[in-house]
């Protein structure tokens, strides 16, 4: 049982990996791949939690989860705030080479 749900977990895990590497112009595709890999982060969290039967893993798998929000509120308002100044969200503006 135990098997099923980290191997699920991991899986999560590589895709959110995937997204974040693939993703490098789409801004909104990346904070997806980053909740995903929080998401199971938790999820590992409180399944060890179950197994042990600990409840440190569920607190943690909450206080992850409360990370995760806040991350995508701030992501959104950010978001919200570049869309406004530069009438695009997408990640070329974030390039810091010079231009020659």
């Amino acid at each position: 049982m135990i098997k099923n749900q980290l191997i699920t977990n991991a899986l999560l895990f590589v895709i959110g990996l995937i997204g974040c590497g693939v993703n490098h112009q789409n801004i909104i595709a990346t904070l997806l791949a980053i909740e995903v890999m929080l998401l199971s982060a938790g999820l590992n969290f409180g399944v060890f939690s179950n197994y042990l039967n600990d409840s440190y893993g569920e607190i943690f798998s909450i206080f992850i989860l409360t990370v995760a929000a806040t991350e995508s509120a701030i992501g959104l308002a950010i978001f919200i705030i570049v869309y406004k100044l530069k009438g695009s969200i997408s990640l070329n503006f974030f390039t810091f080479e010079k231009k020659r």
